[in-house]
């Protein structure tokens, strides 16, 4: 229910707010997974909480991200994920808005709407690299091993209205 709240109102803000500004241009949407997640014995192993390592993966991750200078951000809602990009909503003062990982085309159509600039995507090993094969356009990235968790994806999107949209594309080890 919070999921399709946020998501909801997400729409409604690019819907409404967005309008009032031409579709931009650029496009840059950085996607990742969560960071390390806690998997030990006694832990909630269905919405567990971030490991030390990833609370410092989380930390780690806003001075790399906070250059991009994000429009909005965007995750799944668990807490890990959550608590993937607070530090980095935290800097901003933004909101973090939720979306469904069940539904990945909706997403890929409201980042390419052309109402933000630049995005930040928390997602899983499997929904992070899908939604960036989604966004290119071709099937280039493979799930994430389970212990995976360095991997970036950023995402360029060069709109014209004449010719096909040029996209460029980098997976990038941080």
């Amino acid at each position: 229910m919070k999921i399709c709240a946020s998501l909801l109102f997400g729409l409604f803000l690019l819907t409404f707010v967005g309008n009032a500004a031409a579709q931009h241009r650029k496009l840059t949407v950085i996607l990742f997974r969560h960071a390390e997640k806690d998997m030990s014995e006694g832990a909630d192993t269905a919405n567990p909480e971030l490991t030390a390592a990833g609370k410092l993966r989380a930390e780690k991750l806003v001075g790399i991200v906070r250059k991009y200078r994000p429009d909005a951000i965007y995750s799944t809602d668990y807490i890990r994920t959550r608590a993937t990009v607070r530090p980095l909503a935290r800097r901003g003062r933004d909101m973090v808005l939720m979306y469904d990982p069940r539904n990945l085309n909706q997403m890929r159509d409201l980042i390419l709407s052309g109402k933000l600039k630049r995005i930040v995507i928390v997602g899983h090993n499997n929904t992070t690299p899908a939604l960036a094969n989604l966004l290119i356009g071709q099937e280039k990235y493979q799930k994430l091993a389970e212990s995976e968790y360095d991997k970036m994806w950023i995402i360029k999107i060069k709109r014209n209205k004449k010719k096909p949209n040029k996209i460029e594309d980098k997976m990038v080890v941080y």
